[in-house]
């Protein structure tokens, strides 16, 4: 699971990060413009958006990334309380609204139910297809209970496919979820990683699920016609 952290006072940011765990995979971004381009790369389960930011408010960050198409969930913080300001962030497509100072046990369980209303049947806490089981706490995964041999970032590259079954995944759309758009590794990565991957899942016959899409990239799905 990745978050996106768009809030221009650190230490709040810092709380908030420290708030989610090492459960989640956790980006920040200090200002409205920095945050829009994060956002943009469409690779978060969910941004976390505070409304007063420097460049472009968090009003403005919502509204550019609902009209360019941009769905991610969005959790909305602000430290105006106005029913005003709640209505209007609602309408600009946020998914829920939390006033600040706030509880972070209540932050992290609003986030979580925004994930799952988003996810909608699988839940935060496993992840299955078939006799496939992602457990996203240990980063493991198991085929009708016997484990499956990955390593390093192999599991994060299997659990953005399983997750997006039946679509297609652009190689730079997994090298940005896993490995990060702002990495300085080659994304010709991706294709080691695939590949090593796919010998891994083919000791348990679950290999075939994993299609590649010449030009276009790899899509997760049982439909043999793919």
């Amino acid at each position: 699971m990745k978050i996106l952290i768009i809030e221009d006072d650190r230490a709040i940011s810092r709380a908030i990060a420290e708030a989610f765990g090492d459960r989640y995979a956790v980006d920040q971004a200090f200002d409205g413009e920095e945050g829009l381009f994060f956002a943009r790369q469409d690779v978060y389960d969910l941004v976390v958006l505070d409304i007063m930011l420097p460049a472009i408010d968090g009003y403005g960050v919502m509204e550019r990334l609902r009209a360019e198409g941009v769905e991610t969930p969005v959790l909305m913080l602000t430290a105006k309380n106005a029913r005003d300001d709640r209505v209007r962030g609602l309408r600009l497509g946020a998914d829920d609204y939390l006033a600040k100072p706030f509880d972070r046990d209540e932050l992290v369980l609003r986030a979580q139910a925004i994930m799952r209303r988003s996810m909608g049947v699988r839940t935060l806490d496993t992840l299955a297809f078939r006799g496939l089981v992602l457990d996203p706490n240990t980063k493991r995964a198991t085929v009708e209970g016997a484990p499956v041999a990955l390593k390093g970032k192999q599991y994060d590259v299997l659990e953005y496919l399983v997750s997006h079954e039946g679509q297609l995944v652009s190689k730079t759309q997994l090298f940005d979820r896993v490995w990060g758009f702002l990495n300085d590794t080659s994304s010709n990565v991706v294709e080691v990683y695939v590949s090593a991957l796919r010998k891994a899942l083919k000791e348990h016959g679950y290999d075939g699920f994993l299609k590649t899409i010449r030009g276009a990239g790899y899509v997760w799905t049982a439909d043999d016609e793919v």
